[in-house]
């Protein structure tokens, strides 16, 4: 973890490279989050942004568009510049990604920038495209030596999914690693930019009081629920390719997983912190077929009422088809095995169109004995419970038991509860911003590395190959507004547990 001095500091001189400049991704979050930056002096002062697409424009169509982007997406702080001050530094580069002649202009405009803005040679290039153009603009990138380290760093930002299962995961590492070093490459997860996220490893190893008790000895079982309002919002076609375990499970629910179980890293540096994550993942084996049919739960949702209003099934949206497969819900049992973990189960689920927008993880701690309170008519403790909510909210909560005033033994479920709001407004932010400050600084640590990426889809893709082996015949098998499948809750019940969180 860098430290707070380093972080922050505005970040290095460079040149921000964004393909697929005119894209929903760019508009909305990376030119948002760069002039919320800049509004926070953490951008540098020797920046180029250079946007690559393949629409016909020039550097002041593009620079009209950049400075409507940042208006409309930005927090804009009082006292920020206004977003015209912001676009004097962009740029834009017309071409293919297929074609070498792009890359060459792209050259070409670094080398101006270079010169005209002072970005010293360095280069980040973000891949804001499809998965599909990876590749492609890799190799360009590196057919043009600009992935060189020669007169400053070089850095690529890559978005997820990365890969679709284990072996397209490697082949894409693969090709990645052919054109640059690991060290080069940041795998953005935009979840880790979350606050609540990040105050995970300081709740964890900054409190005495919490990390005796982590562990198999005192945890009963671990939640993570990430559930979404949402349905598929006109990426329909998107969908029908990923499904959710691709989408939320791989990489979202198995980080926030590895962050509630990892030891303690050696030092706060990035690798230490990423090894310890690995370890976690690589914990968790693979599942055989008849474990997926009975650890794992798969929906798809029908038609329902969502916040009042009337929507339609998943097979009734846009680009899905009336026969589609395709999971927009999973819960998952996974088991640690290593000796902090072993016994306790981590249940996971995740759904489309669920009764409200709820992200949170659950740590329940293990009951303790009724003897002490069977004479005052005490027929049940409830375990302790620690909520970390990360969405909507953001907060931490400690349920417990306390003593009801008046006459006789009464217990009474009370809470303990820290939110964000207790720091005062927070700045709306794109999510973006930390995760860009720290490609520009070099800090790693919120990305994923390859042997990460690949421990995860290690995991899943046993689901996916069953599940694609044997196609589910009951979809769809939640309404819209519930909270997915009956199956979802028949899945803890089984072991005399429930669901601690929302439904």
């Amino acid at each position: 973890m860098t430290s707070p001095a380093r972080r922050l500091r505005p970040g290095e001189p460079c040149a921000f490279v964004a393909f697929g400049a005119m894209g929903d991704l760019t508009r909305r979050k990376l030119l948002p989050a760069l002039y919320n930056l800049q509004a926070n002096q953490l951008l540098p002062r020797e920046l180029a942004f250079i946007g690559v697409a393949r629409r016909a424009l020039d550097d002041a169509g593009f620079r009209a568009y950049a400075e409507a982007a940042a208006r409309a997406g930005a927090a804009r702080p009082a006292g920020a510049p206004p977003a015209a001050d912001f676009t004097t530094c962009v740029h834009y580069v017309q071409g293919d990604f297929e074609d070498p002649a792009t890359y060459a202009r792209l050259s070409d405009a670094l080398a101006h920038a270079a010169k005209e803005h002072g970005t010293s040679g360095n280069a980040l290039f973000y891949l804001a495209t499809p998965p599909g153009e990876f590749s492609a603009i890799v190799r360009g990138l590196a057919g043009a030596g600009l992935t060189r380290q020669d007169a400053g760093w070089r850095r690529v930002v890559v978005e997820k999914p990365f890969g679709r299962d284990l072996d397209s995961a490697r082949a894409l590492n693969r090709e990645l690693t052919q054109a640059l070093d690991e060290g080069q490459v940041f795998r953005i997860d935009h979840y880790l930019g979350k606050e609540t996220v990040q105050n995970l490893m300081v709740f964890r190893f900054a409190n005495g009081m919490f990390e005796p008790i982590w562990n198999r000895r005192y945890v009963d079982h671990v939640q993570i629920t990430v559930a979404e309002e949402l349905g598929v919002e006109g990426r329909g076609g998107y969908y029908e390719q990923a499904g959710l375990v691709r989408d939320i499970v791989q990489n979202h629910m198995l980080q926030l997983l590895a962050l509630v179980a990892m030891e303690p890293p050696s030092t706060l540096a990035p690798e230490a912190v990423r090894n310890e994550k690995v370890k976690v993942l690589e914990a968790i084996r693979p599942m055989e077929p008849e474990q997926v049919l009975r650890d794992c739960v798969r929906g798809q949702y029908g038609a329902g009422i969502v916040g009042g209003a009337r929507v339609p099934g998943y097979r009734e949206e846009p680009g899905v088809s009336p026969e589609s497969r395709t999971e927009t819900f999973a819960a998952l049992r996974l088991q640690v095995e290593n000796w902090r973990w072993a016994g306790v189960p981590f249940y996971l689920r995740s759904g489309k169109r669920l009764a409200r927008r709820d992200t949170q993880i659950s740590i329940q701690f293990r009951r303790p004995p009724l003897l002490l309170f069977e004479e005052a008519g005490v027929e049940q403790i409830d375990p302790n419970r620690l909520d970390i909510l990360i969405q909507p909210e953001e907060a931490i909560c400690i349920s417990m038991k306390a003593k009801r005033p008046g006459p006789g033994i009464v217990l009474e479920q009370v809470k303990l509860d820290f939110s964000y709001a207790q720091f005062g407004p927070l700045p709306p932010a794109t999510g973006y911003e930390r995760l860009l400050h720290d490609v520009m600084i070099g800090d790693a640590e919120l990305f994923h590395r390859a042997d990460l990426v690949e421990a995860s889809w290690r995991i899943v893709t046993p689901v996916l190959d069953v599940w694609a082996s044997l196609p589910a015949r009951d979809f769809p098998n939640y309404e819209a507004g519930a909270w997915g499948p009956a199956a979802s809750a028949e899945l803890l019940a089984r072991d005399g547990r429930r669901w601690a969180g929302p439904g």
